[in-house]
């Protein structure tokens, strides 16, 4: 993936305007990220404008059930961005390719505030049924984030570009990746990691996460190898930062695990 350098004050007004928050690259990648070299059939983008500002952005999401799946709030909750009403599922290619299927409904965690610093972003996690199932391999949900210092990994179609201005941005056609690690809380600014907010940290100078990455997978190896979901891409983990100097904030799929099962064994 790529990071894109964004300020902090910038992207808590923007966020709530677009789902682009975190994840932003150079020319070639997520900020300074890279081409995807992996199969992610759980990779999902989520097509959306906001009126005047934006005409082709973008935010991720998670397959993590045949007809779920899994993004941030502030991708869908927030009036100013309008989304197309369709999800890509299982490409790398943002405008091609994978299964797209209409949003039958989306539910977003009650908890959820769109705020401003340390505050921006709580329970910053939404669902979304498709009209129906699909054949790509949902992602597992982790039982639970890796250490501090676990390797982890970032995918996201978001801005290459470090921006200051939504309309600024220029998002990636080609499945973007970074190599990032579980940062511990103090690594982010004071309170705004937690139990419910992973700090994210770059393996690749000047990396990480933008706008347009909102939503996104953060995946950590789990058993036999395979990939699975620790993160969705939320929002900046400092103020006053562009995206490519990070940290990144993750909210912490695993924390709302429960949640996640009883909305979709609900079937609302």
């Amino acid at each position: 993936m790529h990071r894109r350098a964004v300020r902090a004050t910038a992207v808590a007004a923007l966020a709530a305007a677009s789902c682009a928050t975190l994840l932003t690259g150079s020319a070639e990648a997520i900020v300074n990220g890279a081409d995807s070299s992996g199969r992610y059939p759980f990779m999902a983008s989520i097509p959306m404008t906001v009126p005047g500002v934006l005409d082709d952005g973008v935010c991720g999401a998670s397959l993590i059930d045949r007809q779920w799946v899994l993004t941030a709030a502030h991708c869908v909750a927030e009036k100013a961005a309008v989304l197309d009403g369709t999800v890509r599922i299982g490409s790398t290619q943002r405008h091609s390719g994978g299964t797209v299927r209409t949003i039958d409904r989306t539910v977003v965690h009650p908890g959820y505030l769109n705020g401003e610093g340390r505050a921006a972003n709580r329970d910053d996690i939404a669902l979304i049924r498709l009209d129906r199932p699909v054949a790509q391999q949902p992602v597992r949900i982790a039982e639970r984030p890796g250490r501090p210092g676990t390797p982890t990994r970032l995918l996201g179609f978001g801005t290459v570009v470090d921006i200051t201005e939504l309309g600024d941005a220029r998002f990636a056609d080609r499945l973007q990746e970074l190599d990032a690690r579980r940062g511990a809380d103090a690594e982010c600014a004071p309170g705004w990691a937690g139990p419910t907010r992973l700090c994210t940290v770059s393996r690749v100078p000047d990396a990480m996460a933008c706008f347009g990455d909102s939503g996104g997978p953060q995946i950590q190896r789990g058993r036999g190898g395979r990939w699975e979901l620790v993160g969705t891409t939320s929002g900046p983990g400092a103020p006053g930062l562009a995206c490519s100097a990070g940290p990144g904030l993750y909210s912490n799929v695993p924390a709302y695990a429960d949640w996640i099962r009883r909305t979709i064994s609900a079937g609302v």
